[in-house]
């Protein structure tokens, strides 16, 4: 059904047709499969339908491990990747042409040096990554609608978003935010980062000594928290967590951060917190 959207490099597509072609049943399907697509107001649902579509005119989505994705898998990711730049340039997104989609979770072999210089070698799991210049790899069985905040997709084209500026640092590109001053764009992260950073090491040193940090147990502790402890990363890793709980689950993030919640609504342009209530 969407063989004729696939790699086309539609760079200035004509935005009726491509909206008409995504038929009425399978978009409301969409829609309804995800809780943070479904409040949106009429207007933003075409404004969305048409950058799903550019989206899958622009990018090859191929299956990856023997999975032959179906136009719902395709129309599916083109909608919560199109989410961020609803009011947005899609040219955030040009520079690279492909998202490959596992299955479920893939491996990813790391080296890392440590501060004495060693060199340490490991395989990670992982639900989703941006290549610099390259492809977003994600794993269909994460998109999970029930999974709270966490969104693989969101996470990943907000990490494409902080890439087009140059390197992830958790500053996206503001050429086109005059009212945002990238000053007040790095103070305002830093800030965040760091009362976040403060939060979570309050958090881990409150947890009980016979349970483990790692294990469901310490869930409760982490459930004080307004954002996935994965966030602590770095202010790459912040930039893009956030951006996951802004669109799914803005409310703890506007009360624990709100400066920073704040700067995250005027860079995307979208009131998530009055769209969600």
């Amino acid at each position: 059904m969407f063989r004729w959207l696939r790699g086309r490099g539609a760079a200035a597509p004509d935005v009726a047709e491509m909206q008409a072609r995504i038929p009425d049943d399978l978009w409301q399907r969409v829609l309804s499969a995800y809780p943070f697509l479904a409040p949106l107001a009429a207007p933003e649902r075409e404004q969305l339908r048409a950058r799903c579509a550019w989206l899958l005119a622009s990018k090859n989505l191929n299956g990856a491990r023997g999975l032959d994705p179906t136009d719902f898998m395709r129309l599916a990711i083109a909608a919560q990747a199109a989410l961020p730049i609803l009011h947005l340039s899609p040219s955030l997104y040009e520079g690279w042409d492909e998202i490959i989609l596992y299955p479920e979770g893939f491996s990813i072999p790391r080296r890392q040096m440590d501060e004495d210089g060693v060199v340490h070698e490991y395989v990670e799991e992982a639900a989703g990554e941006a290549w610099d210049g390259g492809p977003v790899v994600l794993s269909w069985s994460d998109p999970d609608p029930e999974a709270g905040a966490f969104n693989a997709v969101i996470h990943e084209f907000a990490h494409k978003l902080d890439l087009h500026a140059g390197q992830a640092d958790g500053m996206p590109s503001l050429a086109a935010h005059p009212d945002i001053k990238p000053r007040v764009w790095r103070q305002v992260l830093a800030d965040s980062y760091d009362r976040y950073v403060a939060a979570l090491e309050a958090v881990e040193a409150a947890i009980a000594p016979d349970v483990d940090p790692e294990s469901e147990d310490a869930d409760a502790w982490y459930a004080s928290l307004p954002l996935d402890p994965y966030a602590a990363t770095d202010e790459a890793e912040f930039f893009a967590v956030s951006s996951e709980h802004f669109f799914i689950d803005p409310l703890p993030l506007a009360q624990a951060l709100p400066d920073w919640h704040a700067l995250l609504r005027a860079y995307y342009r979208q009131d998530t917190l009055a769209r969600l209530a």
